[in-house]
């Protein structure tokens, strides 16, 4: 769908190559690159159990993605076009591990591997039609609350995605957490759709339909498409049409291929659209001005100080002085400062949090409950000081571009949202904490201990004041006993609870200090990305306004035979770029 585009931007290069200019050919360069790469993510996200990957099979139509009743998909699986059914298993590493695997043995991979062992993901290629232009479908693991690691992997990916099919089953509305959970993937991905599955086996789904629609309209209006899987996957046997639009599935198709797959393909057709408008608008800024000159030699001079004058203000954008090179400058900073107290700030309330629960809770019974809390409300927040530094950053990038008086696009739109679930599982939470209770042994001799002290403290009183105490004794043995007792077990508690408090202390001033410090290598890095590209925009339009400032001069220098042999030559360059010109205009049109 993008060969038009393509065939477009080969012909502004070879233009420009023609007249000389290989920045400019460059540029295109870059942007018929992006038309070569037709990827287009789809991602399906959703909690556990909601029919994700039946929906992927039946969409399909073949068993791709395992499907169980009693484990859920543990790792992000990518299926793609090929040739071939082939199946590859990528572990993390720099660089990443590849290992090829048996198609059929691809269930143990996605969903029974070792917890500890896990993959990062796993690509899938197979011979789909619907696959064939480009599309990626994405098979996430269930959500499992809005505060949990998954949740946090699961954005991570949607920041990078062109679409999300976020899926739900009919058996009830839409809670709170998944509704929260479509409100920020909606922030982070514009195209979004809620997939109602499993309508052939709840009887009521029209009304869950309806309450859907009433929750969806609070995130903005996602669309909302009701479907079965096995309508679906039996229509594809028995080639039934009838039963192929009971199931829903036409709906779900026409959107992945038409909007998704076919406005991916537009976005970048008028993407290219746009690069080649402004390289013509150079090419013809620089050979009109030559034309004029030309064409009126009485106000060649003035001509030539027109353009001496926009000379030096082009000249300006790539000094330190400019506008929005301060301006990058200043927000950098800004941007570095405020992301910074956000995370501080964050993991502040985090802390605070954790020394709550810890207060009503004995570490001793709780800790792993703690722990596997801990890290996914650290994900989950570290999640949003990525997609809060993703905003500002995208809002930097308007006020330079704003500045620089032209448009950012390619600048930081491809920015993604960082996912921080691997950084945080692979850090343990140190808690040097003495989980374990005090034996029946032990808690018999911390009683004996103080039993025997105050039987023997209130004898020998008794003894000095010449009072016999006899079983009176024994009997201030054993509450002494019991007392020291219960000392002890609140001594112990208080002591596991201050080292449950100073491990999450530790812990959180880890992720902080290594998140920290991606934050900041993320910022300088969107600043070297709109700096560059700008200095080179820069570039260009300083030597479009040097060719025409030479072109101008040179006319003096011409003999009136010579002025209107170049006054052809240039009408003829003009006439073509004019040509090339509108066939941007009706792309971008289209």
């Amino acid at each position: 769908m993008t060969q038009p585009a393509a065939a477009l931007v080969d012909l502004g290069v070879k233009a420009c190559t023609a007249y000389g200019r290989e920045d400019l050919a460059a540029r295109l360069g870059r942007t018929r690159g992006a038309l070569d790469d037709p990827a287009v993510h789809i991602v399906v996200a959703g909690e556990f159990k909601q029919g994700k990957s039946s929906l992927i099979n039946a969409l399909l139509g073949i068993a791709v993605c395992p499907v169980d009743d009693d484990v859920a998909t543990a790792v992000p699986t990518f299926v793609r076009h090929g040739e071939e059914k082939t199946a590859t298993v990528v572990h993390d590493g720099n660089p990443p591990r590849h290992e090829q695997v048996d198609f059929a043995d691809l269930r143990r991979h996605v969903v029974e591997g070792d917890e500890g062992r896990r993959p990062a993901r796993v690509d899938v290629t197979v011979p789909r039609k619907i696959l064939n232009g480009g599309l990626v479908l994405v098979d996430t693991p269930g959500v499992g609350g809005l505060g949990s690691a998954h949740a946090a992997a699961g954005l991570a990916a949607i920041s990078v995605a062109d679409a999300v099919l976020f899926v739900t089953d009919s058996a009830q509305e839409l809670t709170r957490s998944e509704v929260e959970f479509l409100r920020q993937a909606r922030e982070l991905c514009p195209t979004v759709v809620c997939v109602m599955t499993k309508i052939d086996f709840y009887p009521a789904w029209r009304r869950i339909r309806d309450l859907n629609a009433g929750h969806l309209r609070m995130v903005g209006e996602l669309p909302l498409l009701p479907v079965s899987s096995p309508l679906r996957t039996r229509a594809v046997r028995a080639n039934d049409q009838a039963l192929n639009v009971e199931s829903g599935f036409p709906d779900l198709v026409k959107f992945v291929q038409e909007r998704v797959g076919g406005g991916a393909a537009a976005r970048r057709s008028a993407d290219a659209a746009a690069e080649v408008l402004a390289v013509c608008d150079q090419l013809t800024g620089q050979f009109t001005a030559e034309r004029d000159a030309l064409a009126d030699p009485a106000n060649a001079q003035r001509i030539v100080d027109d353009l001496n004058a926009a000379k030096r203000r082009v000249e300006e954008l790539k000094t330190a002085a400019a506008r929005w090179s301060v301006t990058l400058n200043d927000g950098t900073a800004d941007l570095t400062a405020d992301v910074d107290f956000d995370l501080r700030d964050r993991i502040r309330k985090i802390t605070t949090e954790a020394d709550d629960a810890i207060d009503e809770v004995d570490p001793a019974d709780m800790w792993p409950e703690m722990e596997e809390w801990l890290r996914a409300r650290i994900s989950y927040d570290l999640l949003g000081n990525y997609t809060y530094l993703r905003r500002r950053a995208k809002e930097l990038s308007e006020q330079v571009a704003g500045h620089f008086h032209e448009a950012s696009g390619e600048a930081v739109g491809l920015l993604k949202v960082y996912n921080p679930t691997p950084m945080v599982e692979e850090r343990p939470v140190e808690h040097r904490i003495e989980l374990a209770r005090m034996t029946a042994g032990k808690q018999a001799m911390v009683a004996l201990k103080s039993a025997y002290g105050g039987a023997l403290m209130f004898t020998m009183l008794g003894s000095l004041m010449g009072v016999a105490l006899g079983p009176i004794g024994i009997g201030i043995g054993v509450v002494m006993g019991h007392r020291g007792l219960k000392d002890e077990k609140k001594r112990q508690l208080e002591k596991r609870r201050a080292q449950g408090k100073n491990a999450m202390r530790r812990y959180c001033d880890e992720i902080s200090f290594v998140s920290g410090k991606d934050s900041r290598d993320t910022v300088r890095r969107v600043q070297r990305q709109l700096r560059d590209h700008y200095t080179r925009l820069a570039d260009e339009l300083n030597r479009s306004t040097a060719a025409a400032v030479a072109g101008a001069t040179d006319t003096a220098k011409r003999s009136q035979t010579e002025r209107q042999k170049r006054l052809k030559d240039l009408d003829a360059e003009l006439t073509r770029l004019a040509q090339l010109r509108e066939r941007a205009l009706k792309l971008s049109a289209a």
